[in-house]
């Protein structure tokens, strides 16, 4: 090992010491969350970057992301050091490939917890919204309809009463305005 670094001038040799190093790192880290060592469990490697007024779900400044940064700016550190040979031109080029995976980690973060998105359906939801007559509503809550209404993106068949004076046909409009023992309560769109 000794050998290969000895053939390297500085600037490869930090290029290589970050990209091994964060590799490493990123490795274990990696290891630990599958195991569930990231849990909480009282440690916490995060140092607290103020992100009021956002509504980010994560830390801008943490140890994941530097770690994230330092894998991105010593890899591409050490693959593009043959092909750019202006080293400052290097250091910027690896700098934004770093930026560049802490993006693509916010990516990745935010996308997985749009899976954890609670979708459970909830009669509440229903109140206000409009909805479509499914099987005829007697008149003066004498007897249960059906009606379909959308909520959260998926059309619910539901049981309705309505207080009108008038029984409401099937494909009529309603407006649904109550809850009353898990029935749903309807009047007619005019």
């Amino acid at each position: 090992m000794k050998e290969f670094f000895a053939s390297m001038d500085g600037a490869q040799q930090f290029y290589w010491y970050i990209a091994i190093g964060a590799s490493v790192i990123f490795i274990i880290q990696t290891i630990m969350t599958f195991v569930g060592a990231d849990s909480d469990t009282g440690g916490d490697a995060d140092f607290d970057g103020n992100m009021d007024g956002g509504d980010a779900p994560f830390q801008l400044f943490s140890l994941r992301n530097l770690i994230n940064f330092l894998l991105g700016f010593g890899w591409a550190g050490v693959s593009f050091y043959g092909v750019i040979e202006n080293k400052f031109l290097l250091g910027v080029v690896s700098f934004v490939v770093g930026i560049v995976f802490i993006a693509l980690f916010f990516v990745v973060l935010r996308t997985l917890l749009r899976l954890s998105e609670d979708n459970t359906f909830k009669i509440e939801d229903t109140l206000g919204k409009t909805a479509d007559v499914y099987m005829n509503i007697p008149p003066a809550k004498e007897g249960k309809g059906k009606i379909f209404v959308s909520v959260q993106g998926s059309t619910r068949e539901l049981y309705a009463i309505t207080p009108s004076a008038k029984e409401l046909k099937v494909g009529s409009l309603v407006k649904i305005i109550a809850i009353e023992a898990g029935v749903l309560v309807v009047e007619p769109l005019s």
